[in-house]
């Protein structure tokens, strides 16, 4: 099979395209820009020039293959509409060029806000106001009345590993920074995370097997408290752990206040039922206890 893959030299798609290439697949990788290009022919992979927002690109990638993951997204929460309107072109354009075809067409999506005050699960369909990509998954799972085989992977809020810059290594800037790793209020609101490697994984297995329609969890941990990851990062940098109030929490943190202030546990059984995946990989606390996290930034 060949897959065409946006966001291949991502934190993501980059063990996306190594897992699919290891199980002998082809794979053709969108590439921006030139050093995303020397990544994705690094890994292995085909390159095909372009970007999100070029239609014509993300055509001409998905005609020269059988199967597509997007992966691919502006993450930037000044502009949420904008990037959300982004995914949604690029969706409905892979999703054309693949229709009548029986292929994958493999999405991203996310578990946080999915179930507010309890367990969200594969078959929780949350509020479009949480998000404004939430519509995206729903236009992508329509595809599967067009000859295509549409799958959304929903991913934890954190997915870790060595290298990881985003919420988890965030939080140890921001303690860095502050002194001291802190929690909001009690820490027993529950973040689920999974490892980088197991959400590639997943993902190989969502292009390869998933039946049509399919809402996977990208899931290994339903919740981890947010108090013990303030005490792992604590343990990490040698600084004290504290509480804060919630009103303070956008002072401490900032962008990232609204975020681990919230109680989002997810389930992964249903896709481990339907897939056999099995997460294999360090859960977060360990990962943390492993020190990379830690390492002296460059300067």
């Amino acid at each position: 099979m060949r897959v065409f893959v946006t966001g291949a030299s991502g934190w993501i798609g980059s063990t996306v395209v190594t897992e699919l290439l290891g199980s002998g697949h082809q794979v053709l990788g969108l590439a921006r820009s030139d050093a995303s290009a020397e990544s994705v022919a690094r890994l292995g992979a085909d390159v095909q020039r372009g970007s999100l927002e070029d239609l014509d690109s993300l055509r001409a990638g998905a005609a020269a293959a059988d199967s597509a993951v997007h992966l691919g997204y502006h993450h930037d929460f000044s502009q949420m509409e904008r990037a959300a309107q982004i995914d949604l072109a690029a969706i409905e354009a892979v999703g054309a060029v693949l229709e009548g075809s029986g292929g994958a067409l493999v999405i991203a999506s996310g578990t946080l806000g999915l179930a507010p005050g309890r367990v969200g699960t594969e078959r929780d369909v949350p509020d479009a106001a949480v998000h404004p990509r939430v519509a995206n998954a729903l236009a992508a799972l329509a595809f599967a009345e067009r000859g295509v085989r549409p799958v959304v992977v929903r991913f934890a809020p954190t997915v870790h590993g060595a290298g990881d810059h985003g919420f988890v290594a965030a939080l140890v800037a921001t303690a860095r920074d502050k002194g001291v790793s802190a929690y909001i209020e009690a820490g027993e609101n529950r973040w689920p995370a999974v490892h980088r490697i197991d959400a590639g994984r997943l993902v190989r297995q969502a292009v390869l097997e998933a039946p049509g329609g399919s809402v996977l969890h990208a899931v290994a941990e339903e919740g981890v408290p947010t108090r013990e990851i303030a005490e792992a990062i604590g343990r990490g940098l040698d600084v004290p752990v504290v509480s804060i109030p919630a009103a303070q929490a956008m002072d401490h943190f900032a962008w990232l206040g609204g975020f681990f202030g919230a109680d989002a546990p997810a389930s992964n059984t249903l896709t481990c039922e339907l897939t056999g995946w099995a997460p294999t990989h360090p859960g977060l606390i360990a990962d943390l206890d492993e020190g990379h996290y830690f390492e002296t930034p460059i300067s």
